[in-house]
């Protein structure tokens, strides 16, 4: 092949390069968020490590990371091995999803339950885990005062959020 030839294919494969899309840059599909959640939730509730999950199904604590977050689709072969480690059924990652047959095509809506969310988040295990080493008065009292907290934060119209993002500080 001389010269020419090979330049040509070069500038052939780049223009192919430039049509394809970013996949990188497309959001997640909701049905990977979704199992994605599901994952970290049961990996919680097994008491599980990002490492030691890894470790179990032969990847890094990073890629468990991804997969959590949806970042990275988990194939079925490896949804199959995490459900193995973590002993659950496959099934387990789809619960709360909706029928696909009722579902219109990739407008797939979840509803994720926040508050599992946030428990399945470092912050939000470690609140739990202090919160239970209270004794049970003082425990009522704490969510009193979380309590009160959201209250005048619902009825403060100008709140310190606001505040920073127009540039005056809380």
């Amino acid at each position: 092949m001389n010269r020419r030839t090979a330049a040509a294919q070069v500038r052939s494969s780049r223009r192919v390069q430039g049509k394809q899309p970013n996949i990188q840059n497309q959001p997640a599909h909701p049905v990977d968020l979704h199992v994605g959640q599901q994952i970290r939730i049961r990996r919680v509730q097994s008491n599980v490590s990002l490492g030691d999950l890894g470790a179990g199904i032969g990847v890094s604590f990073q890629q468990v990371q991804k997969y959590e977050n949806g970042r990275n689709r988990v194939s079925a072969s490896m949804l199959y091995e995490v459900a193995r480690r973590l002993g659950v059924p496959v099934a387990k990652f789809f619960e709360g999803l909706p029928d696909p047959e009722g579902a219109e095509g990739s407008h797939i809506v979840t509803e994720v339950d926040e508050r599992i969310a946030y428990i399945s988040t470092a912050e939000g295990r470690r609140l739990i885990e202090d919160v239970l080493l209270l004794p049970p008065r003082i425990r009522g009292r704490v969510v009193a005062l979380v309590s009160s907290i959201v209250d005048e934060e619902i009825e403060r119209p100008d709140t310190d959020e606001e505040k920073i993002t127009e540039g005056r500080g809380p």
